[in-house]
């Protein structure tokens, strides 16, 4: 399901809705802000870092859950990812033995970096996680549910999607006002390119006013040579164009893209259309490494994976948030 035009901020459409959606804007607002004045009612062993969005589209959490866990790893630690999935009781995400349908496409892609722990209840899940050998502990959200006390906030967006146009649900796409939603964070994380930094900077900064990283993504080098074939990419990502402008910009040639809903069901149906139709083009099949790990292994042996990763512009702000905060020395 894609995200109203208004979000985006169109002007036009934003004049019309905007007194009849400020009622319902304000009261979603408030009941966000008085469930987070809640005291927690857990603190884990280890530190705890939560990294979640404002927005309620996707922003990247994933690239960049994977990035803090390397960036943790090479500073000595051993970090332990927990995320949400309604599961009856949590449970260790073992690739070899489950599957995305019972984890998560999300969890099976992180457990190739560093443990994840799924279940439905993130305090139960967290009791059991951290009795491992590991010293910090990464919540995949939960920015939202004031259970579990957090050492460190991480907000992430998407530098080219920004707050989209400021607003609260329906409003807007953010789940509570800015101004507030920043006030309780320690680090903004913004993704894209050098030019979406820039407009993001343009229109959002004046509002920021803690640490802010900023990151991009770029194709791993894997030594393949995407010169001479033809491909066909598909995807069921929040923003499969991002996807497709990254192989465009490694100068791939492409005969056609497919852009599905996000976490489409991969139905035989669907597969075989996608064969059909890159057969039909002399096409490779090309998808994201998240789409990967939900195809079915024999239909994955028909498709090239493009992995990418979240690279940090400059360290300098989370080191300093860490050291701020005590994750390290």
């Amino acid at each position: 399901m894609r995200p109203p035009r208004f979000w985006g901020n169109d002007p036009g459409a934003l004049h019309i809705l905007s007194r009849v959606l400020k009622p319902v804007e304000y009261c979603y607002a408030q009941s966000t802000i008085n469930r987070m004045a809640k005291p927690a009612r857990f603190t884990a062993q280890i530190p705890v870092i939560c990294i979640d969005s404002l927005n309620i589209s996707g922003t990247g959490k994933t690239a960049a859950i994977i990035a803090l866990i390397t960036d943790l790893q090479q500073r000595g630690k051993t970090p332990i990812v927990i995320s949400h999935r309604d599961a009856a009781d949590p449970v260790k995400v073992n690739p070899k033995v489950h599957s995305s349908m019972e984890v998560g496409d999300k969890a099976m892609l992180i457990s190739a970096f560093g443990p994840v722990w799924v279940g439905r209840d993130k305090v139960a899940t967290a009791t059991k996680a951290e009795k491992t050998n590991a010293d910090i502990l990464i919540m995949d959200g939960g920015y939202y549910d004031p259970a579990m006390l957090r050492n460190l906030s991480i907000i992430v967006t998407d530098a080219a999607i920004g707050f989209g146009n400021g607003r609260s649900l329906p409003a807007g796409p953010l789940r509570e006002p800015l101004s507030t939603g920043l006030e309780r964070a320690d680090l903004l994380l913004t993704i894209g390119p050098r030019k979406a930094q820039s407009r993001f900077q343009n229109i959002w900064g004046p509002h920021i006013s803690l640490p802010h990283l900023k990151g991009h993504i770029a194709p791993l080098q894997t030594g393949m040579d995407w010169t001479g074939t033809r491909y066909m990419a598909f995807s069921g990502i929040r923003h499969p164009e991002a996807f497709f402008a990254t192989l465009r910009s490694l100068n791939i040639t492409l005969s056609g893209v497919e852009a599905l809903e996000n976490h489409q069901d991969y139905t035989p149906a669907l597969l075989s259309r996608l064969e059909r139709d890159a057969a039909a083009m002399g096409a490779q099949l090309v998808t994201t490494e998240k789409d990967a790990v939900r195809l079915p292994a024999s239909f994955l042996r028909q498709v090239v994976t493009l992995p990418v990763r979240l690279e940090f512009n400059d360290r300098t702000p989370l080191s300093e948030v860490f050291k701020r905060v005590g994750i390290v020395d």
